[in-house]
């Protein structure tokens, strides 16, 4: 991640492990990817999950949506935000909302804080999620470090109203303009779905992803 704005956006960062990137550069990005199977800060997903979004940024400013199937339904994000670089520090602020549709899950909406200096990027989300139980309230902090040569370890933990943590250990390279990446997922047992075919979501996973950028 070497844009403030992948660093913003848990949109963005959970499109990254959908083997999906973004261009930086470009005033508009468009991006495809496909994974073995979908996880998001540890939680397992869907099996087999294809993924779209598309992106703006202007002036450390940056508007986007990414959209992915779940298996029973769609998910799809929207965010937007704000980054900038002070020396060699990124720092930003920005906003993420997942919806789904035939009531796959309720509806999250969070603010995402963010910092990186080096090869060491830190994440903060305030978040809010709505079903039709009720409404609860949740933080996600995570510390990404970059190993080089393509290698990243992710660690993950969520507090207030949600419990359990992650690790994650990837590794990404591009061939032929083509994203190619494996990632070792270890939830904590809070963070593991039981019940799920073949048992899908439990225990350790390796997800296998590769994506376009255009």
């Amino acid at each position: 991640m070497k844009t403030v704005t992948k660093l913003l956006s848990a949109a963005a960062i959970a499109a990254g492990s959908m083997g999906a990137t973004t261009v930086a550069t470009a005033d508009v990005s468009y991006n495809v990817g496909y994974v073995s199977e979908y996880y998001y800060r540890g939680i397992y997903q869907a099996q087999s999950s294809a993924s779209a979004g598309i992106d703006y940024e202007e002036g450390g400013f940056y508007v986007g949506a990414w959209s992915a199937d779940v298996g029973k339904g769609l998910e799809y994000d929207i965010y937007a935000g704000y980054g900038m670089d002070i020396g060699e520090l990124s720092v930003g602020v920005g906003y993420t909302g997942y919806y789904y549709t035939d009531d796959w899950d309720g509806t999250y909406e969070e603010v995402n804080l963010s910092a990186a200096y080096g090869p060491v990027s830190i994440g903060y989300s305030i978040g809010e999620h709505d079903e039709d139980v009720g409404t609860s309230d949740y933080t996600f902090l995570d510390v990404s470090i970059d190993l080089g040569a393509g290698f990243y370890g992710t660690y993950g933990t969520f507090g207030d109203d949600a419990d359990g943590d992650y690790f994650e250990l990837g590794y990404g390279t591009t061939v032929a303009e083509i994203d190619l990446g494996v990632a070792l997922i270890f939830p904590s047992d809070e963070l593991e779905i039981s019940g799920q075919d073949n048992d899908a979501g439990e225990g350790e996973a390796i997800v296998f992803s590769v994506g376009k950028s255009f």
